[in-house]
């Protein structure tokens, strides 16, 4: 049985068929390991993104994800990559760089700071406003000028006018950051993060139940993250629902952003809850 699909009427019931489950999820520690399964990208000819193309781990999301974070109200001018994925901060990224523009971008980058911005688009809605830079942290450059890449996602931002679009897309850019919670909130996050961490591990177990792989206890997924990044990653690992990766990527509001993310959990557990009950019914189902 197969199990379900991001619907065209809702969107907050999303596909787990390999998402959320720990062995999929990439070690950061480990990006020799990627480049064997480095995904490529064309901004032309967008290719149907192989599962687990973009992997991440609660490992990899800390607290602050630069040593010296922008300001708010910086204005900065920063190249862009259109892609038909949301990079989420923290989350690793590999990708192959094959076209000749952004092949022209790595050239540049390698000589300054590694850091390009990762912007969705799609034909249905254009490019978003909102995206994610993209700090790479291990490349390899080929002998036909191609690369590979290990990316990690840092700081969000927001495009406030573009620069230039030839050979590739440069914007002035303010950086984003998630509204601080009042004293007596934070308590009321983290209790927050620890029940969307619980319907994500329910999730993983009848996904895999419904895959016919064992149930066991689903390791720690927090990982003692505090919840603005635990968010990040939770919302990472929907994959397959862009559009909506794209809306939580852009709210400046963790309680808003873990909400949304548990009502998605819990839509997609009521489901997966019936699927695995009718599967008891009809075993061949």
């Amino acid at each position: 049985m197969a199990l379900p699909q991001l619907l065209p009427s809702s969107s907050s019931i999303i596909s787990y068929k390999s998402l959320l489950n720990p062995a999929n999820y990439l070690l950061n520690q480990n990006p020799d390991k990627i480049f064997t399964t480095t995904q490529s990208f064309s901004h032309r000819r967008r290719q149907r993104r192989e599962p687990n193309s973009l992997r991440c781990s609660a490992s990899s999301f800390s607290e602050k994800h630069h040593t010296n974070p922008p300001k708010s109200d910086d204005v900065v001018e920063l190249p862009l990559f259109p892609l038909p994925l949301v990079l989420f901060p923290g989350a690793i990224l590999p990708l192959q760089i094959f076209e000749f523009r952004y092949r022209m971008m790595m050239h540049t980058l390698l000589q300054t700071d590694l850091r390009f911005g990762v912007i969705y688009t799609d034909s249905a809605t254009g490019t978003a406003e909102v995206g994610c830079v993209g700090e790479v942290i291990k490349h390899e450059r080929l002998v036909d000028d191609r690369f590979f890449l290990i990316c990690k996602g840092q700081e969000r931002f927001r495009v406030t006018k573009f620069v230039r679009t030839k050979p590739y897309l440069v914007a002035e850019v303010v950086w984003l950051e998630d509204r601080p919670s009042g004293n007596g909130d934070v308590e009321d996050l983290d209790a927050l993060a620890n029940e969307v961490e619980l319907y994500m591990k329910d999730v993983i177990r009848l996904s895999n139940r419904l895959n016919g792989k064992p149930e066991k206890e689903v390791q720690d997924l927090r990982r003692n993250l505090f919840p603005t990044p635990f968010s990040f990653f939770v919302g990472s690992t929907f994959e397959g629902a862009p559009r909506e990766q794209q809306a939580l990527l852009e709210l400046e509001d963790t309680a808003t952003r873990l909400k949304r993310e548990k009502e998605t959990l819990r839509n997609t557990l009521n489901y997966l809850t019936a699927a695995s009950a009718v599967k008891d019914v009809f075993p061949s189902s």
